[in-house]
Order: structure tokens, then C-alpha cells, then sequence
């Protein structure tokens, strides 16, 4: 691993079950692959649908797939303020008491009562890549990046392990904005 953690950023996007799909694209509609995604078996769809919060709207936000069984919206920081919306920052999957907002599709909309949230980073790796990196599965780890003229370590980075991941750290667009990233980028966990 000489060249350490591929660093991605992940722009605000979401994630739909099969019954919100349904009612923002119509009935017994599919996600469309447009991209694969660098985790096994995730993409990005050609379906893209607007999200309003009690401030403002975000128009064509990117739907990833595949359908999840709850709906999840994941945003930076500074999208939750445009939205006027105070989001928890927390690992996927943990929507239970975050804020909810308005989704509309060119079919319908759907008013999530929860699931806005700005995702906690984290590391995706599978058992041998974490052994690699001396880490376990939910320690919480520090990251370095050295950037040009932006270098900058990331605290409170959560290792998720799992055979199907691919290594790679998930940062949002306010941190990557942060430390300068552009193109391909590599971190090392740093004790």
C-alpha cells in the first residue's frame, strides 16, 4: 500500500428505497446506471431530483444506487444551511432523529420525516487492507493529506471493514474544499 488511502470526495447526493423511487418516477420505475461508483456494486444514476428544505432548494441532486431500504440524503455542512436545515453528522444508515425535507422527482414528491444527514468520513476496506493499515473495524482514526500549500490531518475518521469494499476514504466537498484536493489524491492514517 506505498501510495496509502485513495481520498474521494463525495458530493451531496442520495439514496432511495424502492417505494420513494416509485413515487418520485412513477410506478415499478428502475435506477439507470450512469457511472460506476470505486465501491463494488454502488453507482451513480441518471436520475436526479430536487431537494427542499424550509430555507431553499437544491435542484438535481444525484441519486446513487442501488435502492436502499430507507431513503438517505447526504449533504455537506454548508448545503444544510443553504437547505436551513442543522444536520447531524453521522455514519450511513444512522437517519433515526435527523432532520427531514422535501423531495421532488418529475413524477411526484415525497416529505421524509428523517434521513438528511452529513455523512460522518470515513475509510472503506476490506479485512486484509485493514490489517494492512493496522486499524479495525469502527476504530476511529486520524488522516493526513498532504496537499500543496493545503495540507491538513482529518480527525474523527471512522474504519468501516467489509469483504465487499474497495480502500478508499469518503470525505464531503466542504472537507475537500478544505484541504485543497484536486484530482487523485492519497492519505495515510497517522498515530
Amino acid at each position: 500500500m506505498s501510495k496509502g488511502i485513495l481520498v474521494e470526495t463525495s458530493a451531496r447526493h442520495l439514496h432511495l428505497s424502492q417505494s420513494d423511487l416509485e413515487a418520485l418516477f412513477g410506478p415499478d420505475a428502475q435506477l439507470h446506471n450512469k457511472k460506476d461508483l470505486s465501491q463494488p456494486g454502488q453507482f451513480a444514476c441518471e436520475e436526479r431530483v430536487d431537494i427542499v428544505g424550509p430555507r431553499n432548494t437544491i435542484k438535481g441532486v444525484s441519486v446513487l444506487g442501488p435502492v436502499r431500504a430507507a431513503t438517505q440524503v447526504e449533504l455537506s455542512l454548508t448545503d444544510g444551511r443553504t437547505l436551513g436545515l442543522a444536520l447531524p453528522v453521522r455514519e450511513s444508515g444512522d437517519i433515526v432523529g435527523s432532520p427531514g425535507c422535501t423531495l421532488i422527482g418529475p413524477k411526484g414528491s415525497v416529505e421524509l420525516s428523517e434521513g438528511v444527514i452529513a455523512a460522518k468520513r470515513h475509510i472503506h476496506a476490506t479485512p486484509a487492507e485493514t490489517a494492512e493499515l493496522g486499524a479495525q473495524d469502527k476504530e476511529i482514526v486520524q488522516v493526513r493529506i498532504g496537499t500543496e500549500g493545503r495540507t491538513l490531518i482529518f480527525g474523527d475518521v471512522v474504519v468501516r471493514i467489509s469483504p465487499s469494499y474497495a480502500l478508499a476514504m469518503h470525505i464531503d466537498t466542504d472537507e475537500s474544499n478544505a484541504a485543497g484536493i484536486s484530482g487523485e489524491v492519497f492519505g495515510e492514517i497517522v498515530r
